[in-house]
């Protein structure tokens, strides 16, 4: 080695070849080299959040790098790269309303969940028609579909003003072709989705099932395409898993790209924490986001929601949020205490107990009638109280798929808008294990 740079960036090559892309971007690659005094090197993390994150995650992986490639170890002194002084013209910013989130690129948090998703959108809003068409991103609700949606319509907006860009969901879509159809105005219908330059439909899979619905948007991707238009679809699941689909629709929607959000990582939920806070001008200290980080896993809208309950609180208290109080936000938004292990195992003892069945018959593979309805119910509660993914229920009950998952919980959804002695059984079960 040349130099002492040289040794660093060794060390990061280390570090990459450790870690994934997403958190080397975020935290390993912005580390600047400081002064080596002895056997004491100082490093800068690009800001106290981040450097919070890298002594919390990293710290030990960078130290080994070091001793490995020197031979002995280095004690490391980590710190903020302290903060540019102020332009003295500072440039014109856009004043943003204290909580607001615009939905485009820029703020959109990028991750190894979501990257594909992500460029794969960014590519079509540049160039429309021409990357990926159809674009179809799947994922469960809350990791940000809707919001690449809504970045792909601000930034072809941006990029092409004279385009037709049409955005619609799966139900407004059905209750607009509906209308059309009680009204004989079929006509106005077509005009407005097979005259548009770019169609952004969110939650395609809820015209599964619906006939004319179906025929209508079957037409309508046809004229589009055939025209070269953009489409852009996502749902909460592929289109394999949409039940109900025409086939001539999932074949259609396979044509382009399929993309799908996973729940982001540990460093990507962190980032997602602090540019949130940010929004309402929250300054969060670096325990208080990797708690939060550590705790909601699975939905950013959960994420979001627990940082402006802490907003709320700080309004309240007067007094910058602190773990206490952090935990009392994700207690609120998450209910946590309630997504333990311990929890699933209580609501699974409690419906086997009201079908009269054991617990090993709601997790088993047995088709008897008694067992599955107990099963769906049990499912539908882990669901309501511990907020756990499609995936995780359909593992606890033996590995049984996303789609299946979808479908209990639907049923028993319906049953409990229709069978009031079903509501109140459901509720009090949720009451029970809320205070065991």
């Amino acid at each position: 080695m040349e130099s002492f740079n040289d040794v660093f960036t060794a060390v990061k090559a280390r570090c990459k070849s450790s870690i994934n892309e997403a958190s080397y971007n975020l935290f390993i690659a912005p580390i600047e080299l400081g002064p080596m005094d002895g056997q004491t090197v100082t490093l800068y993390a690009p800001n106290d959040w981040a450097r919070g994150v890298i002594e919390y995650q990293f710290l030990d992986l960078i130290s080994k790098g070091f001793e490995e490639i020197l031979g002995f170890t280095v004690v490391i002194n980590l710190k903020a790269k302290p903060a540019a002084a102020p332009a003295t013209e500072p440039a014109e910013k856009k004043e943003v309303k204290k909580g607001s989130y615009d939905l485009t690129f820029d703020t959109f948090i990028v991750g190894s969940s979501n990257k594909l998703a992500h460029a794969a959108a960014y590519a079509v809003s540049q160039k429309p028609s021409t990357a990926y068409n159809p674009l179809f991103i799947y994922g469960d609700s809350g990791l940000g579909k809707t919001h690449l949606l809504n970045a792909i319509k601000t930034e072809i907006h941006k990029n092409y003003p004279d385009y037709n860009i049409v955005y619609v969901d799966g139900e407004t879509f059905t209750n607009e072709i509906i209308a059309a159809i009680r009204e004989n105005d079929t006509a106005s219908f077509q005009n407005k989705y097979r005259k548009s330059d770019v169609l952004l439909v969110d939650d395609i899979q809820f015209i599964a099932g619906k006939t004319q619905t179906q025929e209508e948007f079957f037409h309508t991707f046809n004229a589009l395409h055939n025209s070269g238009k953009q489409i852009v679809l996502a749902s909460d699941r592929s289109p394999k898993e949409i039940k109900s689909l025409e086939d001539r629709l999932r074949t259609r929607f396979e044509w382009g790209l399929m993309a799908d959000i996973q729940a982001p990582d540990f460093e990507t939920r962190c980032a997602i924490i602090n540019r949130k806070a940010e929004r309402f001008g929250l300054n969060l200290k670096n325990d208080v986001v990797t708690f939060i980080a550590s705790k909601v896993q699975t939905n950013i809208r959960q994420l979001e929601g627990v940082v402006k309950k802490l907003n709320a609180l700080q309004e309240l208290e007067g007094k910058p949020p602190v773990i206490a109080t952090a935990q009392v936000a994700v207690k609120d938004i998450l209910n946590e205490t309630l997504s333990s292990p311990a929890m699933v195992d209580k609501i699974i003892a409690e419906v086997a107990k009201v079908h009269n069945c054991t617990p090993a018959d709601l997790t088993g593979q047995s088709h008897k009638t008694e067992f599955a309805d107990a099963r769906k119910m049990a499912m539908y509660i882990i669901k309501e109280v511990c907020g756990m993914t499609m995936k995780d229920i359909g593992d606890l009950f033996g590995g049984r798929n996303h789609s299946t998952v979808v479908y209990n919980l639907k049923v028993v959804g319906n049953k409990i808008k229709n069978d009031r002695f079903y509501h109140d059984t459901v509720e009090d079960i949720i009451k029970n294990v809320k205070t065991i």
